[in-house]
């Protein structure tokens, strides 16, 4: 095979200096601005009167957002893809429809700049290591991009390399973007979102250390080891840095790819996966947080999926995972009182509730719980369940509630929220009520 150097100018260049990404920053602002005053000139044109909420949180300012987080990748798009997922808690769903790309794909390096990555993780020399480098990456995402290369002595690889400057600009890009968020009044004044954007920026950091990401995967590639379900790539460490993750390639279809699958093989894949997030959160107390959807790949061959990217794994404290044991055994039960009080323990609620509160708090439960406790399989194609339950949450919000979860769980809750919009994309149909019972009759 021939070599292919990364020489071209092709792709946008990652902003890596600091200067260069808050100006960035500052170009999201003004634009937002600017399409406000407009919007706002020709509502009231027509006779409207709408809310500034209303001007900001619109789909053109979230189709600008999406524009320029796409451009600066790093921790700006991370948080994006956070609120793409929001359940309609905070931000409406005409807003977190136009960020939903940003959970696809991002903007690839151009060549020059990723061979300047190249060259300072493996000398100036790097290039003579491999038979051949593919030049376009088969996958660009928030914090780097993945490129297929065969070495000299015949190993195909995924290289998953880091741009430049995302590790260094985490705290700076969620302090700018929470300071965008803040202007929009998206989020109630009287909600303190410090501690998750503080989690989030610890969170980052460790998902932008590839030698760490490398040490999780291990981890995971022991734990399902000689699976019929599941298949993980080996790390090769020769060619693994802090800014490289190196890991044989391995070729399959994108999950998504099944939903013109017979129904049986769409219920076994979205079974398995919700299988295994029970096992991490109340076994292994070990769990990959991060549920985009290109994080799964199907073997063809096999029909086993292919786990990718485990950065985003984290550790589940005990009384953490078993305070989920203790809720999921609630909802089976349909006992409300009870899983009021361990929401109270877990700190998901406060110690007092005003009455309205309380009231659609149990509603939420009641709703969350039936799944669990449905005779046969849940239907998730065949749903209204998670537009009851953001209405629900939406209620709770012009009701006054206040009170995010902590930072940990709202890790878990991305996971279980992510792994629902698959389930709902591919019309699964998936026995949750025999799955639960069974993990919550095994002690970790």
């Amino acid at each position: 095979m021939n070599k292919k150097r990364p020489t071209g100018d092709e792709g946008v260049a990652v902003p890596s200096q600091r200067l260069a990404r808050i100006a960035r920053f500052g170009a999201l602002g003004a634009g937002i601005a600017g399409n406000v005053v407009a919007e706002g000139a020709q509502r009231l044109a027509r006779g409207e009167r709408p809310s500034l909420q209303d001007l900001v949180l619109s789909p053109a300012n979230a189709r600008k957002a999406a524009d320029q987080l796409s451009r600066l990748r790093g921790a700006a798009m991370k948080l994006g893809q956070l609120l793409s997922m929001d359940g309609g808690d905070f931000i409406p769903p005409e807003f977190a429809e136009p960020l939903e790309r940003l959970r696809a794909s991002a903007h690839e390096m151009p060549g020059r700049q990723l061979k300047a990555v190249l060259t300072e993780n493996w000398g100036p020399r790097w290039i003579t290591r491999f038979k051949s480098f593919d030049v376009k990456p088969i996958a660009a995402a928030s914090i780097g991009q993945v490129h297929r290369a065969t070495t000299r002595d015949g190993r195909t690889l995924a290289l998953k390399i880091q741009y430049p400057g995302v590790r260094e600009s985490i705290d700076s890009d969620i302090d700018n973007l929470a300071g965008i968020i803040g202007m929009s009044g998206a989020i109630p004044k009287d909600v303190d979102l410090k501690p998750l954007f503080a989690e989030l920026k610890k969170q980052l950091k460790e998902e932008a250390d590839y030698e760490r990401e490398a040490a999780r995967l291990k981890s995971f590639a022991e734990i399902l080891n000689g699976s019929d379900d599941f298949i993980t790539p080996d790390v090769h460490d020769d060619f693994t840095t802090k800014n490289i993750l190196a890991m044989s390639y391995l070729g399959g279809a994108p999950i998504e790819s099944l939903s013109d699958a017979p129904q049986e093989v769409r219920n076994q894949a979205v079974t398995r996966l919700i299988d295994l997030t029970l096992r991490e959160l109340l076994h292994y107390r070990l769990m990959q947080t991060d549920p985009n959807f290109a994080n799964f790949f199907v073997d063809e061959q096999t029909g086993k999926i292919i786990l990718l990217d485990f950065g985003a794994a984290r550790d589940i404290e005990p009384a953490l995972s078993d305070g989920y044991r203790a809720l999921l055994t609630a909802a089976i039960n349909g006992d409300t009182d009870e899983a009021l009080n361990i929401a109270k323990d877990l700190g998901f609620v406060g110690d007092t509730l005003a009455t309205d509160h309380e009231t659609l708090m149990r509603e939420v439960f009641d709703l969350a719980g039936a799944p669990l406790r449905q005779d046969g399989p849940f239907d998730f194609g065949g749903t209204d369940l998670g537009v009851k339950l953001r209405d629900k949450a939406f209620a709770l919000r012009q009701a006054g509630f206040a009170h995010p979860p902590p930072p940990p769980a709202v890790f878990i809750h991305r996971k279980f929220g992510g792994l629902y919009l698959l389930a709902t994309r591919l019309n699964a149909h998936v026995e949750i009520g025999a799955l639960a019972r069974r993990h919550l009759t095994t002690t970790p």
